[in-house]
């Protein structure tokens, strides 16, 4: 009788929960790839002599062909599940990581890095786990994202002081192929035997499934609406769906800018490579305590709120950074950014799943996503070719400030409620 019960408490654990594990384990990994890139900054300029500008150019090569992975990745992923993309994904990320680890020219550097690892960064992206997490949950969905997505805040804060030391005792090369080895087995043990990208797959229900409501319901998450999911297109004809865009283009602005040039920043005003990767790394683990209070925040009182404090916030760190170059200065900055950088990552699927429903979030997340990582390679780029141009980054940063402050009044101005089909003539 004891051995039936316990094995009906084993049996009673929902399977989303082994989802968000393995969520968890591949963000953590791929933070490091993603973070990398500010700590071989300096040491690959010092190898072959290239410009800060040339460098970001480079990334932002990267951050067009992530975004564009992540729409590709998010209309694969709603049409075939999780398991054949993330696979398909890691064998192009590490491929490119590993073959960066022996180039000898720049060329070399645009394509491997900024082509081949860019086309695998949209499977196992945080967009996309935030989409396979959000279509398991009814309840607790914004906890759940934000619990698969700390993955990502504790991987850059335990895997980037480590890339650094690596690094500095090895050299870069080292770095860029163990990142690709490691997510190579990683990623694809976990996409094979655990990811599932629907609970029907399992015959289940999302967790806290309330059934069909009066006036019917939409598939997973629109009870009780009575309308149908839209698709990217239907949702490309609402305002808000603008407005946030806006919003996730210079979020992405901000966040990449801060990821590449934080650690080149530091050092130019005479702090050690280990101290501004430990701040690096800092900042990434207080993006875990956004992500904690991002979900359950967003359960309770929606998305919008937490979003446009998000930017109000980082208005006010840029002015700092512009105002004092000290080192308390740049811990304050990267400690409080770090709180902000996560944020919009489960916001976005829970946003968009309550603006359109949950059928097409992987494609609409993706696209907005895409958006975001535009924006990063972008002002990442531009942020190196000020450098080049000024001898600093203060122009980039001021513009930073007004940036922020826009989409603090974009975030405002969202009608967070179910969208309908706006009929076209």
């Amino acid at each position: 009788m004891k051995h039936l019960r316990k094995t009906q408490q084993t049996r009673s654990l929902f399977y989303g929960w082994y989802i968000v594990s393995s969520a968890f384990v591949i963000l953590f990994f791929n933070a490091g790839a993603r973070f990398s890139f500010g700590v071989m900054f300096k040491p690959m300029i010092e190898d072959f002599g290239w410009s800060r500008g040339s460098l970001s150019l480079v990334f932002f090569l990267n951050m067009a062909f992530y975004a564009f992975s992540l729409i590709v990745a998010g209309r694969l992923y709603d049409r075939y599940g999780p398991k054949w993309v993330i696979c398909i994904s890691t064998v192009l990320l590490s491929t490119g990581f590993m073959l960066t680890a022996f180039i000898t020219s720049l060329w070399q550097f645009f394509v491997f890095y900024g082509v081949v690892a860019a086309m695998g960064l949209g499977g196992p992206s945080v967009s996309l786990m935030a989409a396979i997490t959000s279509k398991w949950f009814e309840r607790l969905r914004g906890l759940a994202i934000s619990i698969a997505l700390t993955g990502s805040s504790l991987g850059q804060f335990a895997l980037v002081p480590l890339i650094t030391i690596i690094t500095l005792r090895h050299g870069w090369r080292v770095s860029y192929l163990s990142i690709g080895l490691v997510m190579l087995v990683v990623n694809i043990i976990l996409a094979v035997l655990v990811m599932r990208g629907d609970p029907g797959d399992l015959g289940q229900r999302p967790f806290g499934y309330r059934g069909k409501k009066e006036g019917g319901a939409d598939k997973h998450g629109a009870s009780g609406t009575g309308l149908r999911d839209l698709g990217l297109r239907d949702a490309m004809h609402s305002r808000s769906f603008w407005l946030f865009s806006t919003v996730m283009f210079i979020c992405g602005s901000g966040d990449f800018l801060v990821a590449t040039h934080l650690i080149p920043l530091v050092t130019d005003h005479g702090i050690s490579a280990v101290t501004a990767g430990h701040m690096l790394a800092l900042f990434g683990l207080m993006s875990l305590a956004g992500l904690l209070v991002a979900g359950p925040v967003s359960d309770l009182i929606g998305n919008k709120i937490p979003i446009a404090v998000t930017f109000l916030l980082r208005f006010f760190l840029f002015l700092l950074v512009l105002r004092y170059q000290t080192l308390g200065s740049f811990y304050v900055f990267a400690l409080l950014f770090g709180f902000t950088l996560l944020i919009t990552a489960p916001l976005t699927a829970t946003l968009m799943g309550r603006l359109y429903g949950f059928s097409h979030v992987g494609l609409i997340t993706g696209c907005i996503t895409t958006i975001h990582h535009v924006g990063g390679g972008f002002w990442a780029y531009m942020g190196g070719l000020i450098f080049d141009q000024t001898g600093s980054y203060q122009l980039a940063f001021v513009l930073s400030a007004i940036m922020a402050l826009a989409a603090f009044f974009s975030s405002i101005f969202i009608i967070e409620k179910r969208h309908r089909v706006v009929s076209q003539p």
